[in-house]
């Protein structure tokens, strides 16, 4: 679904240059969820938004869904990303004035696509929320407007999901309930996530677990535990 060769990163120039990637090979399969993680400035954020094309490699090439992206302008890349990708973010980025629905049917408001309303009803009783599609964001809790951020992300059928430390800001019960609900993305609907994290017990929900050291790929395997991921980051300093 997603595949990345020779990926590189460079920012600034001369000695002020920074290497965030250092030529990244990795294909993420239909249909699992992937955490990627790494110590602060390993690259994993870097690495991500690159995949969701987000951000532009320096060398290297990356293609979704069999269609190569980094040549892609930016109109035809802005249309990729409608057609085939959604993103949670750890902030939530819901749109005040909005309500709870409205902040989920947006991408399609944008797109000036027709909502499908029985789709759109099945998102808000999936995340939890059917009896809350009026409230706006400051009537939410923060596990909440997490869980109309993965509704909005999901209301496009994408073919892959980018999550950027979605329980990052909430505590122990609504982070799981966030993760659940990226895990049924996979399990149900066979969506692909990716999920950049730096906790053990996010990364142990997922099918697969890498990790990168000063931009480079140093681990690919299943997580096992949490930990045996804490055990994992301890080597990578």
């Amino acid at each position: 679904m997603v595949s990345a060769r020779g990926l590189e990163r460079i920012y600034g120039e001369g000695e002020a240059s920074v290497q965030a990637l250092d030529g990244v090979d990795v294909d993420f399969d239909h249909g699992l969820f992937t955490s990627i993680m790494g110590p602060s400035g390993s690259g994993k954020s870097t690495l991500m938004h690159i995949l969701a094309g987000l951000d532009r490699p320096t060398a290297g090439a990356v293609q979704i869904d069999g269609v190569e992206i980094t040549d892609l302008d930016d109109a035809d890349l802005t249309q990729l990303r409608r057609d085939k990708l959604g993103f949670v973010f750890q902030f939530f980025n819901l749109l005040p004035v909005l309500t709870a629905e409205e902040n989920v049917v947006l991408p399609l408001t944008i797109a000036r696509r027709k909502p499908d309303q029985e789709w759109v009803d099945q998102l808000m009783e999936t995340v939890g929320l059917a009896d809350r599609k009026t409230h706006r964001p400051a009537e939410l809790s923060g596990g909440q407007q997490q869980r109309v951020a993965i509704a909005r992300a999901r209301v496009t059928r994408p073919s892959v999901l980018f999550a950027d430390e979605p329980p990052g800001n909430l505590d122990a019960e609504s982070s799981h309930q966030v993760l659940q609900l990226l895990r049924s993305a996979v399990d149900e609907f066979g969506q692909t996530v990716i999920m950049v994290t730096h906790e053990p017990d996010a990364a142990a929900h997922g099918d697969r677990l890498i990790a990168l050291r000063d931009g480079r790929l140093v681990h690919d395997a299943p997580p096992v535990s949490a930990d045996a991921v804490i055990e994992l980051l301890k080597t990578l300093g």
